[in-house]
């Protein structure tokens, strides 16, 4: 049976322009960008776990990164603005292989 996925927000503040370019650029292959430095990510806890490895080996100490793993409840009661993100249990968003 395969791990289940839940979503997490992942944000950060990199101080410098090229790390924060890789840092965005890392991110997009792992979730959706919701702003300039928020992405969510519907991942396994493995998954989430490699990622924050990758990026604590990309970011410098004085760089911040902040990962809040929502749980199912509040996953569906996220509202946003605009009205168009889709935050519901079968979202078929970026899978990583």
């Amino acid at each position: 049976m395969p791990e289940p996925k839940h979503w997490f927000l992942v944000m950060y503040d990199v101080r410098e322009p090229k790390r924060l370019r890789r840092a965005a650029k890392h991110l997009e292959g792992y979730g959706h960008r919701l702003q300039y430095s928020v992405f969510r990510c519907r991942l396994t806890h493995r998954q989430i776990e490699r990622l924050q490895w990758e990026l604590t080996k990309m970011l410098e100490t004085e760089d911040d990164l902040l990962i809040i793993e929502l749980c199912q409840g509040c996953g569906t009661k996220v509202a946003d603005r605009n009205g168009q993100e889709d935050w519901k249990e079968g979202w078929k968003g970026h899978e990583i292989v």
